[in-house]
């Protein structure tokens, strides 16, 4: 949920990223394996097999969707059920270690330092992302959405476009896409920043999605506003 405590920083650089929303697993934090392991073993409980392939192909869905796959590769539950059990072992794996991605905490803290507003855009639920954000300093998303609060997952671009309106509701004036960066690693998911006009930044991880109407960069690791900035200034010039 958005803070309403955040005061937007006028005196950013006009040039600059107005926002940056964040997918969460596999961008922010490496969960993947954590979210393949527990399909496997939900999989194999039910007397199924889960390839490789079956678990990429996954990789930033929503997880309703997921969990109908799962349920024709063998799993005799409901989608709700499933959801359930994923999230609690996800959500287990993140206690046990918080598996930063190369560069993406020191950027969000750093965006955070200088008066970026962000917005974390994720198809998890909120039983796994309360996980993560006891880990951050207070208040550095203004903005979150998670699995549940959308009717639309991604590819879908309404969980971004949610994002923007949420953080366009607290600026009190509505935020223009193109001036916002949106940070994915998944096909599902650069596809849903893209189409919600977002500057798309693909940072491939388990799978690749290739090139597409996105910029492509190999790690966060070195990225800040300076960095943000520039890409903004090539496609706005």
């Amino acid at each position: 949920m958005p803070s309403t405590s955040f005061a937007f920083d006028t005196n950013l650089p006009p040039e600059g990223p107005h926002a940056v929303l964040w997918d969460m697993d596999g961008t922010l934090i490496d969960t993947e394996p954590y979210w393949i392991a527990a399909e496997g073993e939900l999989v194999a409980a039910h007397g199924g097999t889960w390839s490789e392939e079956q678990a990429h192909a996954l990789v930033g869905s929503a997880l309703p969707d997921a969990a109908r796959v799962l349920q024709a590769a063998g799993v005799q539950l409901g989608v709700r059920e499933i959801i359930d059990k994923l999230g609690a072992r996800v959500a287990a794996g993140i206690r046990e270690r918080m598996p930063w991605r190369p560069g993406a905490l020191e950027l969000l803290t750093g965006l955070h330092a200088s008066g970026v507003p962000q917005a974390l855009v994720t198809m998890s639920e909120r039983s796994v992302v309360d996980e993560l954000l006891p880990l951050l300093p207070a208040g550095i998303f203004q903005a979150t959405v998670t699995g549940e609060e959308v009717s639309r997952g991604k590819p879908h671009p309404e969980p971004y476009l949610r994002g923007l309106r949420l953080l366009s509701e607290l600026a009190g004036a509505p935020l223009d896409p193109a001036r916002c960066i949106g940070l994915e690693d998944s096909a599902p998911g650069i596809a849903a920043a893209s189409a919600a006009g977002l500057h798309a930044v693909l940072i491939p991880n388990a799978t690749d999605p290739g090139t597409g109407p996105w910029r492509r960069v190999d790690s966060l690791a070195g990225v800040d506003l300076q960095t943000m900035t520039s890409w903004l200034a090539q496609v706005n010039a």
